[in-house]
């Protein structure tokens, strides 16, 4: 990796904690792979992507698996699948960076799909990032399928906050008995970007439960969607939360669906979206803060 690659690579893996397995992706190849006695990485033919293991019974495993695309013209396709051992827990840091100086388009479509045992802990962090001044667009379109075993748990955060031209996020899940799903979203667009995010989850055990909030900031002419698909087999918990912040043009849907098919499934729903508060505005001006510095200050709480 070169001085740039560095710094684009910092915008999407914050961790200080050094990783015990790493592979990390430039257009379209690996660059660095590093496994550890408790990870094992192994590539899927054609290079189209990997296979990570991580072992029964791990107390922790780290791994960083990013994705760096800095050349114009390239569409880079990744299928990731993530086995995850009986009563294991892992930290997975992923992501793609991009950066795209020229007029061609770049777009990296990341297919990760978790299998999470008995008993085993994941919280996987997803980052997204694109730069450049090029007018070719920094396309992402992720898509991310969870498999949760009895009494397995997974927390997913997912942020997504400068360069995006265009985005298409899909999330699946199907929820055995008592396990846990809790993802939180993180959205900016502006200028004439568009982002859709979509979640299907699936409760199939007595017990399971989802907590999904997304909050969103749409500046300019920037455009998103949420839209949510979640089934209740039984007796089970989901809160579905959508909060977004709208700027200049800025457009947001919210598209909730919650199907119970049980009397003991407990499903809700919430959506807010609106414009900042004068009275937000107000409370920090009065502070010494210009009108932007105030609306800034407020979107940056937002989306801590």
């Amino acid at each position: 990796m070169n001085k740039e690659d560095k710094t684009l690579l910092t915008e999407i893996i914050h961790e200080n904690e050094k990783p015990d397995a790493i592979n990390i992706r430039k257009n379209g190849q690996t660059i660095l792979r590093k496994t550890s006695p408790f990870v094992d990485i192994v590539p899927k033919e054609n290079n189209q992507g990997l296979d990570i293991y991580v072992k029964e019974n791990t107390l922790l495993a780290i791994v960083h698996v990013p994705v760096l695309l800095v050349d114009s013209h390239i569409k880079d396709v990744v299928y990731n699948d993530f086995h995850i051992g009986k009563n294991a827990r892992a930290i997975i840091l992923a992501g793609c960076g991009i950066h795209n100086d020229l007029h061609d388009n770049s777009e990296h479509d990341g297919i990760h799909r978790f299998f999470v045992a008995e008993n085993a802990e994941v919280t996987y962090t997803e980052k997204h990032y694109g730069e450049g001044n090029g007018s070719g667009q920094k396309i992402l379109n992720p898509i991310t399928e969870i498999h949760l075993q009895k009494g397995a748990s997974m927390k997913m955060d997912t942020l997504q906050i400068k360069g995006v031209d265009d985005t298409v996020r899909e999330t699946k899940a199907v929820l055995a008995e008592n396990s846990t799903l809790v993802i939180n979203e993180k959205i900016l667009t502006n200028e004439k970007e568009c982002a859709k995010t979509i979640f299907e989850v699936s409760l199939e055990g007595d017990n399971a439960s989802t907590h999904v909030t997304s909050r969103s900031v749409a500046t300019e002419n920037s455009y998103q969607e949420f839209v949510s698909h979640v089934v209740g087999n039984g007796k089970c918990y989901a809160h579905i939360e959508c909060d977004a912040i709208l700027k200049e043009n800025g457009q947001v849907k919210a598209i909730p669906e919650i199907y119970a098919k049980s009397p003991d499934a407990n499903l809700i729903h919430e959506a807010a979206i609106g414009k900042i508060q004068g009275e937000q505005l107000n409370k920090l001006m009065s502070l010494g803060l210009s009108e932007k510095e105030a609306e800034e200050e407020i979107i940056k709480g937002f989306l801590k």
